[in-house]
Order: C-alpha cells, then sequence, then structure tokens
C-alpha cells in the first residue's frame, strides 16, 4: 500500500474517502506532524496503490493494520473522512488493541443507500483515447449531471499515458465492490463496540450523519461526541480547514496514549 509519513510523535493515521488519494488530508497532516507522526495511505483500488478486483472493510482494515505492523506502530490515533472513516471504524471495532482515539468526519457506521449512479455511469462513459484533454473530461462529466467542484475532484485521478490518459484508481474495482463500500457489514456480534474516544464531525448541510443514526453510532462507539461544522457539506475537511484542523488536533491532543 502507497503511502507517506512526516513528523515524529505519536502516530496519526489519515484516511480518505472514495475516489480520493492520501493528499485530500494533507492540510491536516501539516498541522498533525508538528508534534506526531503522521501516516498518509492511498486506500487500496485509489491513488498509486494495488488494484484489488473486490475490497471490503476486513479486508480494508487488516491492510492498515498489516501497514502499521511493517511501521513497527502498536498504536496509532486513526482520522477518516468518508469511506476512509468507515475503514477508521472498522480499525476500531476488529483490532481495538492498535487504535488510541478515533475521528470520524461525516459517515456513520450504518449501510447507505447508492449515492453515486451518477458518478459512475459519467466516469464509465467517459472516453480516454488521444482526443481526450482535460478540459474535454471535465466537460463530458458535467455534462452527465456531476457538479464542477465534484468533477474536478473525480479528475485528479487521471495521469497521462503515451496515447492520452488513464486512471490512477480502479475503476473496475470500485464498481464491482460498491455494495460492500456503502454496506456495513463486519463479522461482529451486537455487543461489540470501541470503548474508546471517538469524535464524530459532521457536515451541518450534509445527510451522512443524521438524528437516524444515533442509536448506531452509541451503540457501536459508545463514548463518542459529536460536532457539526455549519456552512459545510459532506466535504468539510476542504470547506472549513481551519476549523476542522484544530477541532481534530485538539482532540487528539487530549487523547494522547
Amino acid at each position: 500500500m502507497h503511502y507517506v509519513t512526516s513528523g515524529q510523535g505519536e502516530a496519526v493515521l489519515l484516511i480518505h474517502g472514495l475516489f480520493g488519494n492520501l493528499d485530500n488530508l494533507k492540510n491536516l497532516s501539516r498541522v498533525l506532524e508538528k508534534q506526531h507522526q503522521v501516516i498518509r495511505v492511498d486506500v487500496p483500488n485509489h491513488g498509486l496503490s494495488e488494484h484489488w478486483d473486490n475490497m471490503d472493510y476486513p479486508q480494508l482494515a487488516n491492510a492498515m493494520i498489516a501497514l502499521l505492523d511493517d511501521l513497527h506502530i502498536k498504536q496509532v490515533h486513526v482520522v477518516g473522512h468518508s469511506m476512509g472513516g468507515k475503514i477508521a471504524m472498522a480499525m476500531a471495532l476488529l483490532h481495538p488493541e492498535r487504535v488510541i482515539s478515533l475521528v470520524v468526519a461525516d459517515i456513520a457506521p450504518v449501510a447507505y443507500s447508492p449515492k453515486h449512479q451518477t458518478v459512475f455511469a459519467g466516469l464509465t462513459s467517459l472516453v480516454l483515447d488521444s482526443a481526450t484533454t482535460r478540459q474535454s473530461a471535465l466537460t463530458h462529466l458535467m455534462d452527465a449531471g456531476i457538479d464542477e467542484p465534484t468533477s474536478q475532484f473525480l479528475l485528479k485521478n487521471l495521469q497521462r499515458t503515451d496515447s492520452g490518459f488513464e486512471w490512477k484508481m480502479n475503476l473496475p474495482g470500485l464498481i464491482h465492490s460498491y455494495n460492500n463500500i456503502i454496506g456495513w457489514d463486519l463479522p461482529l456480534n451486537n455487543d461489540s463496540h470501541f470503548n474508546k474516544p471517538t469524535l464524530f464531525l459532521r457536515g451541518g448541510d450534509s445527510n451522512y450523519i443524521t438524528a437516524a443514526y444515533r442509536d448506531d453510532i452509541m451503540r457501536q462507539f459508545p463514548h463518542a461526541i459529536a460536532k457539526t461544522l455549519n456552512g459545510t457539506g459532506h466535504w468539510l475537511h476542504a470547506q472549513k480547514p481551519e476549523i476542522f484542523n484544530r477541532i481534530v488536533s485538539e482532540f487528539i491532543e487530549q487523547n494522547q496514549g
């Protein structure tokens, strides 16, 4: 798995969301690395990491633990956004002895209904050949009904080849694994929970964490606290980075191992 590390001190693992890469939380990393060793990863099927035909949260959590083992890190604070938040929660529930504290950005430990059909349709119908340009790709995605900020974010996955462009991410693998990604299927019993400090951060304008999910959150994370960043949607870390970074860094400082 591709990763970068920076800084020294108690370790913090940062995990990005669907279609992202390790640069998504780079802004937060710059704040945390003053006091901590920070590890940013490309989740499998993203960025420069290996491509898997099938991915699910137990596999992804185990991959993160294997990386910690390779780095000789016994315990870590984990911060995850969206899909990365689900990976972080899976780590905490399946390997609680390895996680000091947990920060989950705008996602709940529940199964969601599909939200990305338009995105997948736009991506799969985009022809990548010698005539493709970044501008033509942007126009195509926007014509497919994807808003401009999301289209620009998706196009960060394009890389040049001798004959045009290709996707860095494993698009077929993500499509094949999509039900696992929006799902929440862990080998747990009803009493399984993470009994350590946990912070849920939600965007005030986002519908990813709602009151309907409160019981699911508290059952699995009984020590969870929640904060809302008003004026932000699902991309809260990018929309209000200074507030987001301050809240996360203060939480980690308060909960050092």
